[in-house]
């Protein structure tokens, strides 16, 4: 965790976790928020292994988040951005313009 690019995943993080909190959500519920609202996202796998974890995900599946709170997710990372490249244990690969969000 202390190389450099790990630690850029650490504060995107911290960053988005501000972020939730500003938009009254916890982190999970911004997370899955994002993925089941992305155009480029067919379905989201959240696999809880509890029942508290499911019930900490479900409220997700009723939140829109506004543009703001989409746009600063973009400037913390920015579309088709991987944050640490050895980390992409999906090899190589681009999301091209027409899969972004915008």
């Amino acid at each position: 965790m202390s190389t450099p690019a790990n630690q850029r995943k650490l504060d995107a993080v911290e960053q988005l976790a501000v972020l939730a909190e500003k938009a009254s959500l916890t982190l999970i519920e911004l997370a899955v928020a994002f993925v089941i609202n992305h155009p480029g996202v067919t379905s989201a796998i959240i696999g809880p292994r509890t029942m508290e974890q499911l019930e900490a995900f479900l409220p997700a599946a009723d939140i829109t988040l506004p543009a703001d709170v989409l746009d600063r997710i973009d400037e913390i990372v920015a579309p088709g951005v991987t944050v640490n490249p050895a980390g992409n244990s999906y090899g190589d690969f681009e999301l091209r313009a027409d899969q972004r969000r915008r």
